[in-house]
């Protein structure tokens, strides 16, 4: 009894099912990657929204509306995103050393032991971003972190303390109002004319940071570490919560 093949189930290339070939190709071009400008404004135009590991380094980013894209672990190092579009963008994991994100958009973006170090955010806005990332010596001068959550989980921290890192950073000018920055180590850093009003301070290393003419009406400094940081001509100092209780405060400088 003789049984015929479907055309679509035939054999060819040494006895690969056609079906097979097919789906192989599929996959393929589904999982082609992504290394582009072009590539990436296609995918997106594709409604792709999972830009996992994508890898584009030093590219041309500038502008691109990422339409709340997950870019978990993607290689942004060096990239120009000025002025990108990454509102509520998953970046836990991404790297994005040296990268260029002035003006760009990342509210409510997840940064969760994100790299930012050497990278200029200057003018970005981080209103309501996740903000545990490694941000040393980055270029935040005038970018909007209000309301940002930069503080340490301390529910979750099976691998030791995870807080964010603004060691060396350039704060200066930036809106920091009633942002979580508990237990975050902002050592040595630019805070100069920074609106810090209500921000939550709580532990975080203020070692050697430059708050001279900052704003901290009602800020919290409970057990903050306050050693060789400067105050001069700071506002609101009478309004600070837990000043008293400050490491260090003694070695600060204030008028």
């Amino acid at each position: 009894m003789s049984h015929r093949v479907p055309a679509l189930y035939g054999r060819a290339l040494g006895g690969i099912p056609v079906v097979l070939i097919l789906i192989l190709a599929g996959a393929a071009l589904a999982e082609a990657p992504v290394h582009t400008r072009e590539a990436l404004l296609a995918a997106l135009r594709d409604g792709v929204t999972d830009l996992s590991n994508a890898e584009l380094p030093g590219v041309d980013l500038h502008g691109i509306d990422f339409k709340g894209a997950k870019l978990f672990g993607a290689n942004l190092k060096g990239a120009d995103l000025t002025g990108a579009k990454l509102r509520g963008c998953n970046l836990d994991l991404a790297i994005l050393r040296d990268a260029r994100l002035d003006g760009a958009d990342l509210r409510e973006a997840h940064l969760f032991s994100t790299v930012l170090a050497d990278a200029r955010l200057r003018e970005a806005d981080l209103r309501g971003a996740r903000l545990v990332a490694n941000l040393t010596r980055a270029d935040l001068a005038g970018a909007n972190l209000a309301g940002a959550r930069a503080g340490a989980d301390m529910r979750n921290q099976p691998m030791g303390l995870m807080r964010a890192h603004f060691v060396s950073a350039n704060l200066e000018g930036a809106d920091l109002q009633g942002a979580d920055l508990s237990r975050a180590d902002l050592s040595f850093a630019n805070l100069r004319r920074a609106n810090l009003k209500g921000a939550d301070l709580t532990r975080a290393d203020l070692s050697g940071a430059d708050l001279t003419g900052a704003q901290l009406d009602g800020a919290v400094l409970t057990e903050a570490k306050l050693d060789e940081a400067v105050f001069h001509q700071a506002t609101g100092l009478s309004s600070v919560v837990g000043l008293d209780t400050a490491k260090g405060r003694a070695d600060a400088r204030f008028d």
